[in-house]
Order: C-alpha cells, then sequence, then structure tokens
C-alpha cells in the first residue's frame, strides 16, 4: 500500500452490505463510514447484532459461508476500494496488509495441528521465507506475543492451552505477515480480568513497536477506555456518535451511548444504582422502518424520529471532531449554549 502517515490507512465511506439467508435478508450495515489512521486504535462500540463484525471484517471477503452479500460503498485501502474485488485479490490484501484476531481462538485454529506448524505454515504462505526459517520466525513470534517456553508451546495442540495463551497464539498468527493493520475482534472476550489486561497491554505494545493501526471490535467500555484513542459507537447499522474516546465518554450526546455508559456498572454508586438498562430490544433488521432506528427506545423521541433518517452532524468539541446522529439532542446542546 502507498500510505501517506497523514492519511487514513483504511476508510469506509457509505458501507451498505446487505444479508441474504433462505427466505430472509437483512440490513447489517445502512450506510456506515469510518477511518483509521497508522498507529491509532479505533474502538467499533455497539450491542451484539449491531452490525461490528460485518462491518469490519466484510469489506475484506470475511463473512459466514452460505450467506449471500450484497455490498455497496467503498473501503479504500491505500488506492484500492476492495468492494468488487475477487476473493484471490482480497486474500492476497488480507494476508500482506491485514492481521485478524477472532473472537474465539479455539473455533479459529486447526483443532488437529500443533501450534507452532500452524503459525510457521502462515509464515511460510505470507512471506514465502524458508521453511526453516519460516519455524525461526515462528517461535520469534511466540515469544513476542509473551508465551512462556516457547520451544515447547510450539508443539502443543490448542486443547492443552489456556484460553490466554491461545489468544496470544492467536495475535501471532495475525501478526505473521507483519500487517499494517490490526482487527481485533472481541480480544479479551470470556477471558478473566488479569489475563484481559495482559492481552491489551501485549496489543498496545505491539502497536508501540510496529506502528501499526488497530481496529478493536468490542461491547466493552472499559476495555475502550483503556486502550482506544476514537470511537465508533454502532446501533443497529448505524453510526449513533462518533469521536476520540475522551470526548464522547465523558460528553455523551446521542442517547443510546448515554444508555450504554449507563449500564455500565460503578461499583462506587449505591447498590439501587448499580446497573441501569436501555429498555427495550434492538429492531429487526429484516423489518426495517424509516426513521431513527433508536426512536422505540428513546425517551427523547418526538414524531420525526419515527419519520426521518438522522444524519451525523458536527457538534462542537474541545478534543477532535465529534458527530452524532442525533437532531433532537443536537439541538438541545444548542439551546443550552444560547441560555
Amino acid at each position: 500500500m502507498n500510505i501517506k502517515l497523514d492519511e487514513p490507512i483504511f476508510e469506509v465511506e457509505n458501507l451498505v452490505i446487505d444479508l441474504y439467508a433462505a427466505n430472509v435478508s437483512v440490513r447489517a450495515v445502512d450506510g456506515c463510514s469510518f477511518s483509521v489512521y497508522p498507529g491509532e486504535t479505533l474502538a467499533i462500540v455497539g450491542e451484539s447484532g449491531s452490525g461490528k463484525t460485518v462491518m469490519t471484517l466484510g469489506p475484506l471477503g470475511l463473512l459466514p459461508e452460505g450467506v449471500s452479500v450484497d455490498m455497496k460503498g467503498i473501503a479504500r485501502s491505500g488506492d484500492q476500494n476492495l468492494i468488487g474485488q475477487s476473493e484471490k485479490s482480497l486474500a492476497k490484501l488480507r494476508g500482506g496488509n491485514y492481521g485478524v484476531v477472532f473472537q474465539d481462538p479455539i473455533s479459529a485454529l486447526n483443532p488437529m495441528k500443533r501450534i507452532g506448524p500452524q503459525l510457521a505454515s502462515q509464515v511460510f504462505r505470507l512471506t514465502g521465507a524458508s521453511k526453516e526459517k519460516s519455524k525461526e520466525i515462528a517461535l520469534d513470534l511466540l515469544r513476542r506475543t509473551g508465551i512462556p517456553d516457547p520451544v515447547d508451546r510450539y508443539t502443543r495442540y490448542p486443547h492443552e492451552m489456556s484460553g490466554g495463551m491461545l489468544q496470544r497464539a492467536m495475535i501471532a498468527l495475525a501478526l505473521a505477515g507483519r500487517p499494517r493493520i490490526l482487527i481485533a475482534d472481541e480480544p479479551t472476550t470470556a477471558l478473566d480480568a488479569t489475563v484481559q489486561a495482559q492481552i491489551l497491554e501485549l496489543l498496545k505494545e505491539i502497536q508501540r513497536d510496529e506502528n501499526i493501526a488497530i481496529v478493536l471490535i468490542t461491547h466493552d467500555i472499559g476495555v475502550v477506555a483503556a486502550v482506544a484513542d476514537r470511537i465508533v459507537i454502532l446501533y443497529a447499522g448505524r453510526v449513533a456518535e462518533t469521536g476520540t474516546v475522551t470526548e464522547v465518554l465523558i460528553n455523551p450526546v446521542h442517547p443510546y451511548t448515554k444508555g450504554l455508559l449507563a449500564s455500565v456498572p460503578d461499583l462506587r454508586a449505591k447498590q439501587s444504582e448499580l446497573l441501569t438498562g436501555i429498555p427495550g430490544t434492538p429492531p429487526d433488521q429484516s423489518q426495517l422502518k424509516p426513521g431513527c432506528r433508536f426512536s422505540d427506545r428513546c425517551s427523547n423521541a418526538i414524531e420525526t424520529c419515527w419519520q426521518i433518517r438522522p444524519t451525523l452532524k458536527e457538534i462542537e468539541s474541545s478534543d477532535g471532531v465529534h458527530l452524532v446522529a442525533c437532531p433532537v439532542e443536537i439541538a438541545n446542546i444548542k439551546g443550552k449554549g444560547n441560555a
């Protein structure tokens, strides 16, 4: 890729992804845009089913088998638009520029093969190094990702390793082709708090050493606060709010963002205030209605919220660009400013 440091290394514009299965179609992503820069961590946050993984991995051709896909928009990697590329082209691009840490490493790794040879095979395929050199690189990757006694772990099967060690092996696998972008899909799910912190610190260390961009897909606000630079809040396939992590988490504007933050337990609060949920359920994306997707769950919704789709508008921010798709809340902010 021909990337300048002041230009995004990966940029998505007005992405629409429709998924078709037996007798049903789902608009999983509906006109979303985002970008990520070298050395930056972008967090994509939302409830399960909001479209986080489909939006990020769809342009790379990493969608479930057996599902037909219709994709429109732009997903720019350097001077290439990934939309419309052949599977062969995407496979080459994935290997050279993108590394993916999947949500469940035990499913992503071949249970019938030892960890080391799987990693060495990936190095051999992506770099063209000799088999001896590929093994050497694989052992170094295991060492770099903090796996103790890498020579012994090289010979282990996936089921012989703990969840934390498997996640480290998955990160090593993602780094095999020396990618410029690392996509981490819920990398700390099912790990205890101590191991979560270790994995997050490992990702930050890799980023410092390699100056790679990280796209972090998660629903965990705590993880976002710890490692991300910017955040995209996704709801039912649309971007609700985006900005720097500091700005969005401290000064949330969209009702959905506020709801997400209110649903995070605060151990300093009184027992009756420990958790506040968002009422209702996400909409059925196979039967979409006009207007704001969050309107049925929003206590501030007015009549036009059910009729007109809100667009992202920039609001005043002391820390970078802050965009919000809620005209009601934007009007409230302006009203307070004029008061």
